[in-house]
């Protein structure tokens, strides 16, 4: 599985442009998945200098991405190439409901079927005659 993840907010505490605190468990978390062949991409707002400091100190935690702010390591940005980078998954702190941390995002990737099996089960039962559009923004 290809996994872009963020940066700021989700790896660390964000206090852009420094380097904020690692959060709970996410280079231990990082680690596993890379141990279980899935594809890391680091997909952030940061850039040069900043991105750079982002880059070298997720290394020194021990995660080196397959690519950075890109689909593949030997792609150069372009205006024309998409900014949007082809993933499966995308790990960030600006999704809807915020980011659950990393505990939470390895049970929801280990168990990947089984929870979207269980949340689709879950709204039946709560929203039984209301279709999928009604029940998200209801």
């Amino acid at each position: 599985m290809i996994i872009a993840i963020d940066f700021d907010g989700t790896i660390v505490e964000h206090t852009y442009p420094s380097i904020g605190k690692t959060k709970l468990f996410a280079f231990e978390t990082l680690k596993a998945l890379q141990d279980k062949k899935h594809t890391l991409i680091l997909w952030t707002y940061r850039s040069g200098k900043e991105l750079q400091e982002a880059v070298d100190f997720c290394k020194k935690n021990g995660i080196e991405f397959y690519a950075i702010n890109s689909n593949y390591p030997e792609e150069n940005y372009n205006s024309e190439i998409s900014r949007k980078i082809n993933a499966d998954i995308y790990i960030d702190d600006r999704n809807i409901g915020g980011f659950p941390g990393w505990s939470k995002v390895w049970e929801m990737l280990e168990n990947e079927e089984q929870y979207i099996y269980d949340w689709e089960e879950q709204n039946k039962k709560s929203n039984p005659k209301k279709g999928l559009f009604s029940r998200l923004f209801s």
